[in-house]
């Protein structure tokens, strides 16, 4: 069992480390996304100074990193509370990546990824929620925080698991800090790259800049 939890803790962090978005400035652009936009290691990031597609696939692979923390702890049959280590180890690891001297981006696709593969009838409709509120706003940050936020008691209505309501919670926290310290540090160092706390007024919500 020990080196189960080892194995899945381990291989969970490593997953999130991967930096998707470092590798897509790279590939695509020959630039280090970190220097762009606002800096930040995220499929937005990627969209707006990389490209559109790089920004999706991005966004896909930051995703599976989470699913595929949750799952390979589940095929390693793991009690429930070792599963959510293991996939809160991927989060860290997006955050923290070894491969880049720890230093990476906030963790909201990744987190997206781990509820999904924990939950996917409750993720399916927070993401909903999600997909109206950007529709709507055009503002990403905000549809993912509102949808993350409704995860807790879709969760506790559908599912009733009380450590997975606790859980989601958590995540929801955990990225809604990591959020407000990068907006703190974007504004001390005079950057903005969102217009508007609730309408993006530079950004469609497919986030082509508009003309």
């Amino acid at each position: 069992m020990v080196l189960k939890v080892v194995a899945a803790v381990v291989i969970g962090y490593l997953l999130g480390s991967i930096p998707s978005a470092y590798i897509a400035g790279r590939l695509k652009k020959s630039v280090d996304i970190r220097q762009v936009g606002g800096g930040n290691m995220g499929a937005l990031n990627v969209m707006r100074g990389v490209g559109t597609a790089a920004g999706y696939a991005v966004a896909v692979t930051d995703v599976a990193k989470g699913s595929l923390a949750v799952l390979f702890a589940q095929w390693l049959g793991l009690p429930q509370v070792w599963i959510l280590v293991a996939g809160f180890m991927a989060i860290a690891g997006h955050n923290w990546p070894v491969f880049l001297q720890f230093k990476g981006g906030k963790g909201g696709a990744t987190a997206m990824g781990v509820l999904l593969a924990l939950v996917p009838l409750e993720f399916g409709i927070g993401f909903a929620v999600t997909v109206v509120t950007v529709i709507i706003t055009s503002n990403p940050a905000l549809g993912q925080a509102i949808g993350m936020a409704c995860m807790p008691l879709v969760i506790w209505q559908l599912n009733g698991s009380g450590m997975l309501v606790g859980f989601s919670l958590a995540v929801f926290i955990f990225v809604a800090i990591r959020y407000s310290l990068a907006g703190l540090r974007r504004a001390r160092e005079g950057v903005d790259i969102k217009k508007g706390l609730i309408f993006s007024r530079e950004y469609h919500f497919w986030q082509v800049k508009k003309k």
